[in-house]
């Protein structure tokens, strides 16, 4: 199976960051050995003195090239993403794409009910591209704008509720939609770094949330906290947690 991350500056990462697109890998290391590919046309960091894509600086040098491969951007969103998804999936023949998308949308760009047709353009993409593409969408997570600009948070509630109506909607058995579930515990001072973008302990709970939906849904790879003994054993290294 082909693995296609899809995202804004949270997946991206930044230079020094793991990113959750690390800790998924790890994952698929353990669960899926030799089962998978990780495909995009990108593998940079955003480096911010730079205010470019083009770091390689991840946490771990060890991040094998070919894992780095994504289709995220800093400042990115649906609105961006949906006229590249198509060209995306034919050139990389994405099987499954994990996406992650909507804060910025909604922050800079456009209302609820626009980011909604914006997802359902990028899905009719993808999907002209490889009928039978799989993805798996996560909501609009906890963010530190929300908690004191109350239009903005009604904007991402809403969205919230058309992200859902929308993958209700448009799952079919041919080209099967999955909702992921925003973790209960995400907490901003815990698992960021600036009340947006996630540190160690909110990579691993985005990683989870979309491993955990295919596994449920699909029965793809394994439930995340499960395959936590197993990544400690095959990469015996030192990290933050």
């Amino acid at each position: 199976m082909r693995f296609l991350f899809v995202g804004d500056s949270m997946t991206i990462g930044r230079a020094g960051d793991w990113t959750w697109r690390y800790r998924m890998w790890r994952h698929l290391e353990s669960t899926l050995p030799g089962g998978y590919e990780i495909v995009g046309p990108r593998t940079g960091l955003y480096d911010p003195a730079a205010d470019a894509p083009v770091s390689a600086a991840y946490a771990d040098p060890d991040f094998p090239a070919p894992a780095r491969r994504h289709l995220a951007g800093w400042g990115e969103g649906w609105l961006h993403m949906a006229p590249a998804i198509g060209e995306t999936v034919t050139a990389t023949g994405a099987d499954v794409l994990l996406v992650s998308l909507g804060l910025i949308d909604l922050g800079f760009y456009t209302n609820s009910d626009q980011t909604e047709e914006n997802v359902r353009a990028f899905v009719a993409a993808a999907r002209t591209a490889n009928p039978h593409v799989r993805a798996v969408l996560l909501p609009v997570i906890p963010n530190v704008r929300a908690g004191y600009d109350a239009p903005f948070a009604a904007e991402c509630a809403r969205f919230n509720e058309l992200l859902a109506k929308a993958v209700a909607d448009l799952d079919t058995p041919a080209s099967p939609l999955l909702l992921a579930t925003v973790p209960a515990s995400y907490d901003l001072g815990a698992d960021t770094y600036d009340g947006t973008h996630p540190g160690p302990a909110g990579e691993h709970k985005l990683a989870a949330a979309f491993a955990d939906a295919m596994h449920r849904a699909w029965g793809l790879g394994g439930p995340y906290e499960l395959s936590q003994a197993a990544r400690v054993r095959r990469f015996a290294k030192v990290e933050r947690v």
